[in-house]
C-alpha cells in the first residue's frame, strides 16, 4: 500500500500513532498487500497484452493515430503496475524476515540495510503511485484540450515534463525533510512530518477535486460539439455522450475506492497524534477504525492496478496473442478496442469504412463552421467514436 506511515515508520523514534498501526499484525497485513497486490498485477498486466481468437482490431487497418489520452491510459497502468511490484517486494521481504521490524527499531544500528531497504521500498512505491495521481490528472486535461482546442500527440512531451517532474521533486523534497537530519536520528514532532503527508497528499486530493470539474465540462463541451454538428442531437450522438460520461465515472469511482480510506486513516491517525496517551481507554473506537482504514488501504490500494484497466477498457479476456509481429499492438495504442470476429473480416471492415465515412462527413459539415469544431470532431472520432457493424455489434469505443 501507499501511505506516508511506512516511511516514517522507517525512523527507529518514530511516532506512537505510527508504530500503533503498523505494528498491529504485521505478518496478516503483509500477506494481505501480497496478495491483493499480485492479483492486480496479473490481471492488470493480462488486461494490457495484446489479444487473439475471437477479437479482431481495427488497428490493423488504416486509421488515425490515437491522441494523447490513449498513451496516458497506458502510462498509467504502467505506473499503477510498478507500484504494485514495490509493494509485492516490500511484503515478500516482511514476510521472509519478519524480525526486519526489530532491526528498523533499533536506533544507532550498525546495520544499514534494514534502513535502506525500507526507505527504498517506501520511495518506490510513493513515486510510482504519485506519478499516476499526476498523470490522472493530466488525462482529465487532456481529453478537455481534445475538445476545446483540439489538442494533439505532441502535448504527451508536456506532461511527461509536468507528471515526472512534479512526481520526483515532491517525493524527494518530502522524504528530505521527513530523514532530517539522519534516518536512524529523525526529528520528533508533528509539525517536522506534515511537509511530507502534504507531499504525498496532494495529488491526491487534485485528482479529488480538479478531474470531477475537467470531467464534467468535457461531457459538456462534447454535448454541445455534437449538437453543432447538424444542428440536432441524434440517438448515436446521445449514447456517445453517455457512453463518455459512464466511462468518466467509473474512472472516479475507482479513484474513490482505491484512496479514499488512505484520506480518513490519515485522519484518525492524525487525531490519535494530538492525544497526550493514544491509549487512552476514551480513544478506543478511533483506534479501531484507524486499524480498520488501515488493512482496507492495504487491500485496496494495489488494486488500482487492475480496477483502472477495467475502467479504461472493460475486460479484455484471457485470450493472449503472444506472436511477436502483434506484440507491438497495444490495446489502447490502435483506434479502437477488442471486436468479436463472428463474421470474419467483412464485419471489421465494413466498421472500417463506416468509420472513414463518418470522419468524412463529420468533416464536410462543419467546413462551414470553421477549422477548429472540424478538427475536435476528428479527434473525437479518432478515440471517443461509437461505431457498429451491420449486426449492431459494438466495435469501436474510445478513451
Amino acid at each position: 500500500m501507499a501511505s506516508p506511515r511506512l516511511e516514517t515508520f522507517c525512523c527507529p523514534n518514530r511516532d506512537p500513532a505510527t508504530e500503533f498501526v503498523v505494528t498491529f499484525q504485521p505478518v496478516l497485513f503483509g500477506a494481505l498487500g501480497l496478495g491483493s497486490a499480485t492479483l492486480s498485477l496479473v490481471f492488470a498486466v493480462l488486461q494490457i497484452l495484446p489479444k487473439r481468437k475471437g477479437y479482431r482490431r481495427l488497428g490493423q487497418y488504416p486509421l488515425p493515430r490515437p491522441a494523447s489520452s490513449s498513451r496516458i491510459l497506458f502510462i498509467i497502468s504502467i505506473c499503477d503496475i510498478l507500484g504494485c511490484t514495490g509493494i509485492i517486494v516490500r511484503s515478500s521481504v516482511w514476510l521472509g524476515l519478519p524480525n526486519i521490524f526489530d532491526r528498523v527499531s533499533v536506533a544507532n544500528s550498525t546495520e544499514a540495510w534494514p534502513e535502506v531497504f525500507c526507505v527504498g521500498s517506501a520511495v518506490w512505491i510513493q513515486l510510482f503511485f504519485s506519478a499516476s495521481f499526476w498523470w490522472t490528472f493530466c488525462y482529465a486535461v487532456d481529453v478537455f484540450l481534445v475538445v476545446k482546442t483540439s489538442a494533439g500527440i505532441s502535448t504527451i512531451i508536456l506532461y511527461h515534463m509536468i507528471t515526472w517532474g512534479l512526481a520526483v521533486l515532491l517525493c524527494v523534497e518530502g522524504v528530505a525533510m521527513l530523514y532530517y537530519p539522519s534516518i536512524s536520528d529523525c526529528e520528533q514532532g508533528l509539525q517536522h512530518a506534515i511537509p511530507h503527508y502534504v507531499t504525498t497528499y496532494a495529488p491526491m486530493l487534485l485528482v479529488l477535486v480538479a478531474n470531477p470539474v475537467f470531467f464534467n465540462r468535457t461531457i459538456s463541451a462534447v454535448t454541445s460539439l455534437l449538437k453543432g454538428r447538424q444542428g440536432i442531437y441524434t440517438e448515436n450522438e446521445r449514447r456517445l455522450a453517455n457512453e463518455i460520461k459512464i466511462r468518466f465515472f467509473k474512472i472516479m469511482l475507482v479513484f474513490f475506492i482505491c484512496w479514499v480510506p488512505n484520506i480518513i486513516n490519515e485522519s484518525l491517525l492524525f487525531y490519535l497524534e494530538m492525544q497526550t496517551d493514544i491509549n487512552d481507554h476514551s480513544l478506543r473506537n478511533i483506534r479501531n477504525a484507524s486499524l480498520i482504514t488501515w488493512f482496507i488501504m492495504g487491500i485496496l490500494n494495489p488494486m488500482q492496478a487492475f480496477l483502472n484497466t477495467l475502467a479504461f477498457h472493460g475486460w479484455t479476456g484471457f485470450d493472449v496473442d503472444f506472436r511477436l509481429q502483434r506484440s507491438r499492438e497495444l490495446p489502447w495504442d490502435s483506434a479502437s478496442t477488442s471486436v468479436p470476429n463472428a463474421a470474419g473480416h467483412n464485419t471489421t471492415v465494413g466498421a472500417t469504412l463506416l468509420y472513414q465515412s463518418h470522419v468524412q462527413e463529420a468533416k464536410k459539415n462543419m467546413m462551414s463552421k470553421g477549422q477548429h469544431h472540424s478538427d475536435a470532431i476528428s479527434v473525437l472520432s479518432e478515440g471517443n467514436w461509437a461505431l457498429t457493424d451491420i449486426n449492431n455489434s459494438p466495435v469501436y469505443q474510445g478513451w
